[in-house]
């Protein structure tokens, strides 16, 4: 069967599966709508946990990055893999046992104030609007490529399979569709690289083959390293960034991980403290999983590309080539005039492509002669997964599997967010500010209808993508960082953290983020382009400059609340007693 077929097929039964799950687990009530009711178990919830985290841009941009940026890559490891244990560790029991299950209703009673709760609710949606935005583009770009759909349909579909899971059922349905979807995703990443790993260097273990040596006795990664140098890039083991950008970028992912509201809510959908503990430690696990494998699926899918098309004659290029050109999102142009496919260093591009959202068309600049470059190659570095097991000339069932995981992981991370965005709307400015006294059903109702705006909001999002997915879902943390952290870790361990002390630290936060986001990664459109790397403050790139953005926030709270009035003694009370484990005090009473 062609991999269409097998698309078709594959893409079916799992949509089936979640529409089931939805259609059974429905939410009657506000807490099975927010939280889940509150009775998920522990290995469950680390799954949907796990699922939650491994966005698209675990799924198909990580291994992409790391796959062009070689050592420069790491950092989105490092600080993924690091956030999640620093809010594990730091966050989530203390949260927990706070009892607020949203970050604007945690800062609101903490910071006893209502104006902190707005904010923090804009906060929420800045983010996770930020971050969908990449989520819906994978949805895009896995539609547009496996089922031979326009882009923009790709998108409006994955909008409606969203739409069906996360209005029926709420925490509830999106949680039990999580962990179908982990199921999906991690078995859709992980058969490739055994497959891949087996072929080119003969050990099935992934994270050992890259290590390996392939056919001609060489290491698989001196090999990489030799390919790299001939073509004029630098090697793929060694990083071109500074030690401060890479710490900045590495800090900033871990604190925008703990600042994250669709993660941090999952920690309410277990009965107890004990039980957050327990999935926060299983969905470690299960995370670990594909980021150990990220980096080896990034050196296979490299070594076959270069080896694939550099110096290849353009007509007898494989038929995967053909078929991705069709989408845009990988383009050539014969500068020289040799027929032959000349891909080194340099840009193929006069600026950022824009894809039209038809097959077949792309941006003109694709094909210009950027900078006097002699790269004559343009690859979107997001179809870098996807692609991998057609480059290795894997069954088509395999290339379809991975098209059914690239669209769990950006699903499963939407519907959470999504989720983030309605309980934002209908809980912390509805319920706790507009309209006090709204009924139960009320509430559940505008629940329902800001899940119906945020994700037409999404979906615009995904038509009209502001860069590729990690890059855009960088910055989501780079804001979470420069927003909710400071406001968060001071709350649980600064008793004299007052409320003008949070407000001002996070309004400066988050405006300075957004203000370099816009000045050096996105620009404006018709009014300016973004500003070039040499302008960069302190050499930080836009990725890292939530760390600054973060630095600046704890600054101005600190200073703020120690200008002003301690809070009042019973928030002080509450802030101790969060601290206690659970059971010390009767411990300790014996």
């Amino acid at each position: 069967m062609s991999v269409q077929v097998w698309t078709w097929i594959l893409v079916g039964i799992t949509f089936s599966l979640y529409f089931g799950i939805a259609i059974w687990a429905r939410a009657g009530s506000t807490k099975e709508f927010y939280v889940a009711g509150g009775g998920v178990s522990p290995l469950a919830n680390g799954m949907a946990t796990a699922a939650d985290w491994m966005s698209a841009a675990s799924f198909i941009s990580m291994a992409g990055i790391i796959s062009f940026s070689g050592y420069d890559g790491s950092v989105y490891l490092m600080g993924w893999t690091g956030g999640y244990v620093l809010l594990a560790l730091l966050l989530a029991p203390y949260l927990r046992k706070f009892g607020k299950f949203t970050v604007p209703d945690f800062i609101g009673d903490r910071y006893y104030s209502n104006t902190a709760r707005t904010v923090a609710v804009i906060c929420a949606l800045i983010v996770s609007f930020t971050y969908v935005a990449g989520q819906m583009r994978g949805v895009g770009i896995v539609f547009s490529q496996f089922l031979q759909v326009d882009i923009n349909l790709g998108v409006v579909i994955g909008m409606a399979v969203v739409l069906v899971f996360a209005f029926l059922g709420g925490m509830k349905g999106i949680t039990y569709t999580q962990v179908a979807q982990y199921c999906v995703l991690i078995f859709a990443f992980m058969v490739p690289a055994f497959f891949i790993s087996m072929q080119m260097t003969g050990n099935i273990i992934p994270q050992i083959g890259m290590g390996g040596t392939v056919e001609d006795g060489s290491f698989l990664l001196d090999k990489l390293d030799a390919l790299h140098t001939q073509l004029g890039f630098n090697e793929y083991t060694d990083g071109s960034k500074s030690t401060w950008d890479v710490f900045a970028i590495t800090l900033a992912l871990m604190v925008g991980t703990a600042g994250l509201p669709h993660v941090i809510v999952r920690f309410f959908t277990v009965p107890k403290v004990k039980d957050a503990r327990k999935s926060a430690g299983l969905a470690l696990l299960f995370i670990a999983i594909l980021y150990t494998t990220a980096p080896a699926i990034a050196v296979f899918a490299r070594t076959n590309l270069i080896e694939t098309v550099s110096d290849t004659e353009y007509k007898a290029v494989p038929e995967w080539f053909k078929n991705w050109e069709n989408t845009g999102l990988i383009a050539w142009s014969d500068k020289n005039g040799d027929g032959k496919i000349q891909y080194v260093k340099g840009s193929a591009t006069d600026g950022k492509p824009k894809y039209t959202g038809e097959r077949g068309q792309y941006n003109e600049r694709l094909v210009s002669n950027a900078n006097n470059s002699t790269n004559e190659l343009y690859v979107d570095r997001d179809i870098m997964v996807l692609a991998n097991p057609e480059i290795a000339k894997l069954p088509n069932w395999v290339i379809a599997l991975v098209a059914a995981g690239g669209l769990a992981a950006a699903l499963s991370t939407a519907a959470g967010l999504l989720l983030v965005i309605s309980t934002s709307i209908s809980h912390d400015l509805i319920k706790k500010q507009i309209k006090p006294n709204i009924s139960e059903k009320g509430e559940l109702l505008a629940a329902r209808i800001s899940i119906l705006f945020a994700i037409i909001v999404a979906g615009l999002f995904g038509i009209y993508p502001p860069g590729f997915v990690a890059a855009v879902v960088a910055l989501a943390f780079g804001l979470a960082a420069a927003s909710f952290f400071p406001a968060i870790i001071l709350g649980i361990f600064d008793k004299r953290m007052n409320r003008q002390g949070a407000v001002s630290g996070m309004i400066v936060g988050i405006t300075l983020m957004l203000f370099y986001m816009i000045r050096y990664k996105t620009g404006l459109i018709g009014v300016m382009e973004p500003r070039p790397a040499s302008e960069w403050w302190f050499g930080t790139s836009p990725e890292g400059f939530g760390t600054i953005a973060m630095i600046v926030n704890v600054i101005i709270s600190m200073v703020v609340s120690r200008m002003t009035a301690a809070p009042p003694e019973e928030v002080q009370e509450i802030v101790e007693h969060i601290r206690i484990p659970s059971g010390a005090g009767e411990a300790s009473s014996h």
